[in-house]
């Protein structure tokens, strides 16, 4: 194992990576991509070894055009065996389609600020909670599990910074409506090591049956700095979009997630498992550059692998 895999707990050897390209990656792209290029994209992250997917939301399609085709998307995508499905929700409505659409997971999604909660779902924080509750009841022996996510948990962009407290009492309504898996959302890329801290260690205390996801955005360059403070916080759990595609159309300055083809590149180099091989990953990076018709902002996918070589007779040299 390298040297720098030291700094990590003994315990962590395996971590899990739940690819949001398909949702978070295209919800926010001037290009609407047709579904069957969505299920091409699909497969091939499949080829390279993902296995879950934050597939689609279900939100109204005159708010998130890129999102109308949900429910074709999931039946689509149901055909590739193997996978676990999930899907963001925002009430009750958006969780009846989800349900009827055959996921296998519905993620009620809610802001930890009350002005970004209003600008993405037009309801206040406590309205939303109170919905996910009805939710819960509804999925009760649906066999579909409910997961949490929480936006805007490292800083808001109309309200500056967010308490460490707000976010620790939603994960706790999410972990009492029976939540097993958070995601907290650094919406704006507004994460620091510091915060993630901060964040984690808050939680373990006030929603200790919850297994936090971290889902950051590289708008400041440091996204893949804030999974190693996850990493030797002990937290096994990532989401990223391949490509680094990404960001919220309802939250001014958010850009692309972190890439998933870096993000596997960075725990490849730790020693750590994840079942995904970076060569695919890197050739699914670049279908989705040509399917949106533009060099994405990874870089993974640009320069290769860390052993990658070129041919010297091919490379310039320097005269003089």
């Amino acid at each position: 194992m390298p040297a720098d895999a030291r700094m990590l707990p003994a315990s962590l050897r395996h971590v899990h990576v739940t690819e949001v390209g398909p949702r978070d990656g295209l919800q926010n792209e001037p290009l609407t991509l047709p579904t069957a290029d969505k299920v091409a994209l699909v497969q091939a992250l499949v080829d390279a070894g993902v296995r879950e997917f934050e597939l689609t939301s279900f939100v109204s399609p005159r708010a998130v055009p890129a999102l109308a085709d949900a429910a074709e998307l999931v039946a689509e995508v149901r055909r590739i065996d193997g996978l676990h499905l999930s899907a963001l929700v925002p009430n009750e409505r958006g969780a009846e389609r989800a349900l009827a659409a055959g996921v296998d997971s519905v993620v009620l999604f809610v802001s930890a600020s009350e002005s970004h909660n209003a600008k993405n779902v037009n309801r206040s924080v406590a309205d939303s909670l109170a919905g996910f509750e009805r939710i819960a009841r509804e999925l009760e022996g649906s066999g579909v599990a409910l997961r949490g996510a929480i936006a805007t948990s490292f800083g808001c962009p109309f309200e500056g910074e967010v308490s460490v407290e707000a976010v620790g009492r939603i994960a706790r309504h999410f972990a009492d409506l029976g939540a097993r898996f958070v995601s907290l959302g650094d919406t704006t890329g507004m994460a620091t090591p510091p915060l993630v801290t901060e964040r984690i260690e808050h939680l373990r205390q006030v929603a200790p049956t919850v297994s936090p996801t971290l889902h950051f955005h590289n708008t400041r360059g440091i996204g893949l700095v804030n999974v190693l403070q996850g990493l030797a916080l002990g937290v096994d759990r990532y989401e990223s979009a391949i490509g680094g595609l990404g960001g919220c159309p309802f939250a001014p300055g958010a850009s692309g997630n972190i890439a998933s083809e870096d993000l596997i590149y960075l725990l490849d180099e730790l020693g750590l498992e994840t079942g995904i091989d970076l060569e695919g990953m890197i050739e699914a990076a670049r279908l989705a550059s040509r399917s949106m018709g533009r060099e994405l902002p990874a870089q993974v996918s640009k320069a290769g692998p860390r052993l990658a070589t070129h041919d010297a007779d091919r490379t310039l040299a320097a005269r003089g």
